[in-house]
């Protein structure tokens, strides 16, 4: 059964590709459209999908109404995942987005959405509950850090930066076993070691570990 999505974009012609390049996919249903943050929650309302898709720009202000409306639609439809299209790796965006919690919540460049294969698997993924975050982000992120010499991320290796990474975009140890080509007892020890290293607790949920690296890095802005 495909995933069912609504789909926000203000621009028509960005609107129709991308919901064009979906629609191959075969995997994904788009039940409705919106182009301004108020037909998007009305969508919502009226389909109820399994996932939104949304740009972070929309009328009425063109700022981050993405990112509203998908704390909105948390809200109200805690089963729905949402991810948000941003143009440019925009931190504080996607600290704003996250900040309350990370649970059925993607953030990915635009850039992705000629990756059908990545786009699909990041909304099946924030809706069964997931969270994706785009590995740019993380990057910016790390990057924007590293040069402090009091940071902690400097003492990070080059792998312990790699799970970090994929620690971000929400992936599980196996995931992430799998993605670095390495053991889920290595991948176990490399968590240990780079939380003691920025000096945070390890959770057992995967969400709140995301979070816990996001706060860590934008605090130390």
């Amino acid at each position: 059964m495909p995933l069912r999505v609504v789909f926000a974009e203000d621009n028509y012609l960005v609107r129709e590709g991308t919901a064009a390049l979906l629609a191959t996919a075969g995997e994904v249903e788009i039940v409705g459209t919106a182009s301004t943050l108020d037909e998007l929650l009305s969508a919502v309302d009226e389909y109820g999908p399994d996932a939104v898709l949304t740009d972070i720009r929309m009328p009425p202000s063109g700022s981050d109404e993405g990112i509203r409306g998908a704390k909105q639609i948390r809200a109200s439809h805690p089963e729905i995942g949402v991810v948000v299209l941003s143009q440019f790796a925009e931190e504080e965006y996607a600290y704003d987005l996250l900040k309350d919690g990370a649970a059925g919540l993607g953030y990915l460049l635009k850039e992705r959405v000629a990756d059908v294969e990545e786009l699909v698997r990041a909304l099946t993924e924030v809706a069964r509950g997931g969270s994706v975050l785009d590995p740019k982000i993380v990057e910016a992120l790390v990057a924007a850090k590293e040069h402090l010499a009091h940071s902690p991320l400097a003492r990070l290796t080059d792998r312990e930066r790699e799970v970090l990474g994929h620690m971000a975009q929400g992936q599980n140890n196996a995931a992430i076993a799998k993605s670095l080509f390495l053991t889920e007892r290595a991948v176990e020890k490399h968590i240990n070691s780079l939380f003691h290293k920025l000096g945070l607790t390890e959770e057992a949920d995967v969400h709140r570990r995301v979070m816990a690296v996001l706060a860590f890095l934008r605090d130390q802005t």
